[in-house]
């Protein structure tokens, strides 16, 4: 299982890259493993504001749809519009191509609340 030690984590599988103000969000290696096959990625909230925890989208595979929670509060500046046609890149590359936004946080104390590489560990159980 893939982890990165320089990124941040959820409980709800989401990994957060911190640069300044700016995050950019995805799914985990985990999570896409558990989804299986990733046949569309729908994000429709770029420019919106989002408070922590709300659904800024969702993740379809061939057996499920899987909302996507916010691990941050602020505003989506950007969606991965490459995945749009190629949407497998969440399942190859889930901490490179395969990342779903990016957002410019309001609260720079919830990053406290986010999960180091090794807390994230604890909750797979591994």
């Amino acid at each position: 299982m893939n982890i990165p030690q320089d990124l941040k984590y959820t409980k709800d599988h989401e990994w957060i890259k911190v640069e300044g103000d700016t995050a950019t969000i995805g799914i985990t290696d985990f999570a896409q493993s558990e989804l299986g096959d990733i046949v569309y990625v729908e994000v429709e909230t770029v420019d919106e504001t989002l408070d922590k925890e709300e659904v800024f989208g969702t993740v379809e595979a061939v057996k499920t749809v899987s909302d996507l929670y916010l691990p941050l509060s602020g505003e989506i500046i950007e969606f991965n519009e490459s995945l749009e046609d190629e949407p497998e890149k969440v399942n190859s590359d889930p901490y490179g191509e395969g990342w779903m936004i990016k957002i410019k946080f309001s609260d720079e104390s919830q990053l406290e609340d986010l999960l180091s590489a090794d807390a994230y560990k604890e909750v797979l159980g591994s």
